[in-house]
């Protein structure tokens, strides 16, 4: 990792202290490691007897903080919105002993925390309000929220009091790096989440070195690139062991949704000795990148900063990118919990917009035996909480053949759509099968995205919302299990932008709740004005 990149994940204290001396240094971070470790290891115990045991008295901090590349993070829209999407642990609340601790950057609407509370199945409003303490920090700057909290002293003493003494608790994150490792310390309880030391392995290039320990195949590429000549280097190279090849994908290690990729194209460049002169000279016309704001200058600037990889762009007629969310627990287990099939957008299809689930009937069980591989090397490396594997496949001659290509070692798009589900149904992913049953048999499926965005619906409040989906019949129905739930409900009056998990009895009933949806919404925004 370089000294930049790991400037963004050092707790604001390891910032701020260059008069101290390096020894001081040094066993202040073996001192905070062992006490973090200490933290992780008390976890055990802790998933051992309280999580089994739905009347255990247990408190969960909730920390959605996104706390990533902020250049990357800019360029999504309204993201300090994406805070509410971890709204769905409220369901928690269904145990009638357990405490739910929620911080955001900014309040979050009464009415909001009243739209999930309805849904928790055989407990009032009330008695689970009682149990759920949220809290703000009045901060909609761009820095992570996570660096937020611990810039407050008191809010953290504050968070620190509200769990009680007799209380299993632990920290859930969406990504865990210094800064939340810092913060489980402070509090004293552990996370339910990866230690950022093993933050390599959810690289790119830490990705493609998992791949190939276990034998999955991934795309012909090179990993642990560091500047342009890398890049050209590799570029060359993979050009002369497959002259057929007509793109490659450029990827800084620590891109986010394909905002780090760009692709680059051969356009028949010839494969003799001339070739790595007319990559060089036609490297700035030929690479297209995919966040609209880089120029090819900047966007090595910051490949550089980060690393990264170049592969094989993969071809094929009919081409899918599934996603396995896999976990690993506190004892070493893992589990397969869901798969989905991505939605992709742009020229090249590298940005992420939406997902279904569950992933294609064809493969999707598939997916297990290659994901369970990765899953147990991780643990291996002692990862530890929920996780995604992507995968690129492609059919030729009625067989699919997948490819895996990243792993991340956090939270994503796809996790709480299927809290969502999960709380709702009390069901289960079968991955032997590819399928999804509620408690009562019946398979479900849905389509999310968090990208429901209309001009037209800016100026809709949370409380707008929520009449509206009344009004059409498009809220969640218990008795039915099917119907829309809501999350970032707060972007919608300032960026005209909602996130939707569509549920329905088929693909089919799913697509057309999403597409029902999509139809009030702009047709009750046009009547703002």
């Amino acid at each position: 990792m370089s000294l930049g990149l790991m400037k963004s994940y050092l707790p604001p204290k390891m910032l701020t202290a260059p008069t101290i001396h390096p020894h001081k240094i040094q066993l202040a971070a073996i001192k905070e490691t062992s006490a973090f470790n200490n933290l992780q290891k008390s976890f055990i115990h802790q998933f051992k007897h309280a999580f089994p045991d739905r009347l255990a008295a247990k408190t969960i901090v909730v920390v959605p903080s996104l706390t990533l590349d902020r250049e990357i993070l800019d360029k999504l829209t309204g993201h300090i919105y994406y805070e509410e999407r971890m709204l769905c642990m409220l369901m928690l609340l269904r145990m009638p002993n357990t405490q739910v601790i929620y911080i955001t950057s900014i309040p979050v609407d009464q009415v909001i925390i009243d739209y999930y509370l309805h849904l928790l199945p055989g407990i009032t409003g009330s008695h689970a309000s009682k149990r759920l303490t949220m809290l703000s920090c009045y901060d909609s700057s761009s820095i992570s929220l996570t660096e937020k909290i611990l810039q407050r002293k008191r809010l953290i003493k504050r968070i620190k009091k509200s769990i009680p003494t007799d209380h299993a608790a632990h920290l859930v994150c969406f990504n865990v790096t210094a800064f939340e490792k810092r913060l489980a310390e402070l509090l004293e309880i552990p996370v339910y989440g990866c230690d950022p030391d093993l933050y390599c392995l959810g690289t790119k290039s830490g990705s493609r070195k998992v791949f190939q320990d276990v034998g999955v195949d991934t795309p012909p590429g090179r990993e642990n690139l560091s500047s342009k000549e890398d890049i050209i280097q590799s570029l060359v190279e993979l050009k002369m062991e497959n002259p057929s090849l007509k793109k490659a994908v450029i990827k800084m290690n620590d891109g986010f949704s394909g905002d780090g990729n760009a692709i680059f194209s051969y356009n028949n460049l010839s494969t003799e000795k001339d070739l790595r002169n007319n990559i060089v000279q036609f490297f700035d016309r030929n690479l297209k990148i995919v966040a609209n704001n880089l120029n090819p200058q900047l966007f090595i600037k910051k490949f550089e900063l980060m690393g990264g990889i170049v592969e094989a762009f993969i071809e094929g007629e009919i081409k899918t990118s599934p996603s396995v969310q896999c976990r690993i627990n506190p004892l070493g287990e893992t589990d397969i919990i869901s798969t989905h099939d991505q939605v992709l957008k742009g020229d090249e299809q590298q940005i992420f917009t939406a997902a279904i689930f569950p992933a294609n009937s064809e493969y999707a069980a598939d997916l297990t035996s290659p994901a369970t591989k990765i899953a147990k090397q991780l643990v291996s490396y002692g990862v530890l909480g929920r996780f995604s594997i992507d995968f690129i496949s492609v059919k030729e001659k009625d067989q699919w053949k997948h490819y895996a290509i990243e792993i991340n070692l956090r939270k994503g798009g796809t996790t709480h759509p299927y809290l969502m589900l999960q709380f709702l149904t009390d069901g289960h992913y079968n991955p032997d099968t590819g399928k999804f049953f509620t408690a009562t048999g019946q398979e479900r499926f849905y389509f999310t995205t968090d990208n429901v965005i209309s001009n037209s619906c800016k100026g809709l409040i949370p409380a707008d919302l929520i009449d509206i989906a009344m009004v059409h019949n498009l809220l969640y129905d218990g008795t039915r299990q099917e119907g829309v739930m809501f999350h970032m409900i707060s972007a919608l009056s300032q960026f005209g932008k909602v996130g939707v998990v569509c549920i329905g009895r088929s693909p089919e009933a799913a697509r057309d709740f999403f597409a029902k949806t999509v139809e009030i919404l702009e047709s009750e925004g046009k009547e703002i004005f």
